[in-house]
C-alpha cells in the first residue's frame, strides 16, 4: 500500500513542485488549494479544492474530504506574502498574514491529526526570516512576525505529537523563484522541493522540532 502525503498550497510554486515529486516517488498525493491550477490539474492526483486555510469552515471540508484517508505525511505549505515597514504599518495585511501563515497550518493539524497514522511526519514550511537572529534588515513586520509565530507552533507540535509518534520538520526552503516573491530567487521550486523532501525523509523523533535550511544546516532562531 503507497504511502499518502497531504500538501497545502499546491496549485503552484513549491506546492506544484512537491506534488509531482511526491507522485514521482509513488505517493497518493493530495493537492489542498483554494483554485487549481492548469499544471496542478494535469499531475492526475487527488485535488481538494476551495479550501482556505484561513476559516474554520475550510477546515470542516477539508476534514469531510480526507475523512477515512490514513495520512502519513503532511506538508504545511501554504502562505502568503505582503509588504509593511514602519513608516507604512498596514495592520490588515499583518493581521491576513497571521492567519494564513501561523494560524492556518495549526488549523490544518487539528483538522487531520486524527488521520495521521503512528510514525507519520509533519513539515511546516516557513521562512528564516522568522529567525530573530537572522534579522538584520528589518521591516516586513507581518510575514517575519506570522513565521516567527509558526517556527514556535512547530516546536509545540513536535513535544505534544512524540506521544502519537509524529515528527515535525520546521523548513526554510531557500530563496524560491516562485511567484510570491516575483521569481527573483537563486534555486528553482523543483530544486527546493528535492531538497525540503531529502530533510523529511532525514526527519526523526530525534530531530523533530528543529529549524533546518533546505540545505542541510540547522538555523537559528
Amino acid at each position: 500500500m503507497s504511502k499518502s502525503v497531504v500538501v497545502t498550497g499546491a496549485n503552484r510554486g513549491i506546492g506544484l513542485s512537491l506534488c509531482q515529486y511526491y507522485r514521482r516517488k509513488g505517493f497518493a498525493v493530495y493537492g489542498v488549494c483554494r483554485e487549481p491550477s492548469e499544471r496542478l490539474s494535469s499531475l492526475g492526483i487527488d485535488i481538494i479544492s476551495g479550501i482556505d486555510i484561513s476559516t474554520s469552515q475550510s477546515m470542516h471540508e477539508l476534514k469531510l474530504q480526507l475523512s477515512g484517508v490514513e495520512i502519513d505525511l503532511i506538508i504545511n505549505n501554504a502562505g502568503i506574502l505582503r509588504d509593511e515597514n514602519l513608516r507604512d504599518l498596514n495592520f490588515e495585511t499583518i493581521t491576513e498574514q497571521f492567519e494564513t501563515n501561523a494560524v492556518g497550518p495549526l488549523r490544518v493539524i487539528d483538522a487531520l491529526i486524527g488521520n495521521l497514522v503512528f510514525g507519520g511526519k509533519v513539515a511546516l514550511v516557513t521562512s528564516r526570516m522568522g529567525s530573530l537572529e537572522d534579522n538584520t534588515s528589518g521591516g516586513r513586520y507581518g510575514y517575519r512576525m506570522s513565521k516567527v509565530a509558526l517556527n514556535m507552533a512547530g516546536v509545540s507540535l513536535a513535544h505534544d505529537l512524540k506521544s502519537l509518534g509524529v515528527a515535525v520538520a520546521i523548513l526554510h526552503p531557500g530563496l524560491v523563484g516562485t511567484d510570491m516573491i516575483g521569481g527573483q530567487g537563486n534555486i528553482t521550486p523543483d530544486t527546493a522541493s528535492e531538497q525540503l523532501a531529502e530533510r523529511i525523509d532525514a526527519l526523526n523523533m530525534e530531530n523533530s522540532g528543529t529549524f533546518w535550511h533546505a540545505n542541510g544546516s540547522i538555523l537559528p532562531w
